[in-house]
């Protein structure tokens, strides 16, 4: 029967789904498009972009969903653009989408309501959210971490600076110097003759 790997029921996290199997994925060849773009405040574009999608490849025979079935998706994603002229740029578009629901190819309505989308939404912008904060906090608390590790070296390379103004190698360049300029003394001192003492007569009166 054709569909039936699709439509049979799979687990994931003690929940059941549908469809296709986790881990696996598409790849597709996004024809000439339409992108339009308005902006609606320094900083938020809306925009609108439909195209046929066909993918690399063929599917193989009985798989995938039937012909007729549509999905809503919402995209959590990050665009980058760079100008290449006055009317040429490259785009780079990475991240991640949400099925908010589906509509069956022999069904005319969708899975969800638009209230359970929505609320579907807002738990997914949630924790979106929450992995961004928690993201933030630990980059911070790295951040932390290397200033206080980096505080205590150089506290640490201060007082030795204080205690030994000299650098340790110089210390002990110094210290060797002194022993070998005293070892030479020594050394000059047991070969040189003994003198005789002088005789001193002292006369009483």
């Amino acid at each position: 029967m054709a569909n039936t790997a699709y439509d049979q029921f799979k687990m994931h996290e003690g929940k059941r789904y549908t469809g296709m199997k986790i881990g696996r994925g598409h790849r597709w060849k996004y024809e000439a498009g339409d992108w339009t773009e308005k902006k609606v405040t320094p900083d938020k574009w809306e925009f609108q972009y439909s195209v046929v999608k066909r993918r690399k490849g063929r599917a193989p025979e009985g798989s995938g969903a039937p012909v007729g079935t549509a999905y809503n998706w919402y995209l959590l994603g990050r665009q980058i653009v760079t100008k290449l002229d006055a009317n040429s740029y490259t785009t780079e578009l990475a991240g991640v989408k949400y099925k908010l629901a589906h509509k069956r190819a022999d069904k005319t309505s969708w899975s969800a309501s638009d209230g359970a989308q929505r609320r579907r939404l807002v738990q997914i912008l949630r924790e979106a959210i929450a992995e961004l904060e928690r993201q933030d906090e630990s980059a911070r608390h790295s951040a932390e971490e290397t200033r206080a590790a980096h505080g205590d070296s150089v506290t640490g390379r201060q007082e030795e600076t204080r205690s030994n103004p000299q650098p340790a190698s110089m210390r002990r360049r110094t210290a060797a110097s002194r022993r070998g300029r005293g070892a030479h003394r020594r050394h000059r001192t047991a070969d040189r003759p003994l003198k005789k003492r002088k005789s001193v007569t002292t006369s009483h009166r």
